[in-house]
């Protein structure tokens, strides 16, 4: 039964690696045509996509995530290893 699961769960990464790979080519296609019929416009918006990520505090809110991570990643272990050890003494109590 694990063995049929395996597969399963298997085939249906497989298929959704293949959708979106198929989806990523799809998009990068109409991106290059896009860009091939409308060249001046293509290089204005590439401009200010960069000029906003440029003044966007990428590299705050990316620290403060990781920060947030960390204070979170204590009481996750804590809960973690709770939770072994409740398993662990109720299989030994049977």
């Amino acid at each position: 039964m694990d063995e049929q699961f395996s597969a399963t769960s298997g085939d249906i990464a497989e298929r959704g690696l293949r959708y979106t790979k198929d989806q990523f080519e799809q998009v990068l296609e109409q991106t290059e045509e896009y860009v091939r019929e409308n060249p001046a416009r293509s290089i204005a918006y590439a401009l200010i996509a960069g000029f906003i990520l440029n003044r966007l505090p990428i590299g705050r809110i990316l620290g403060g995530f990781v920060r947030l991570l960390m204070i979170a990643f204590k009481p996750a272990i804590l809960a973690y290893g709770a939770t072994k050890l409740y398993r662990a003494a109720q299989g030994n109590e049977e």
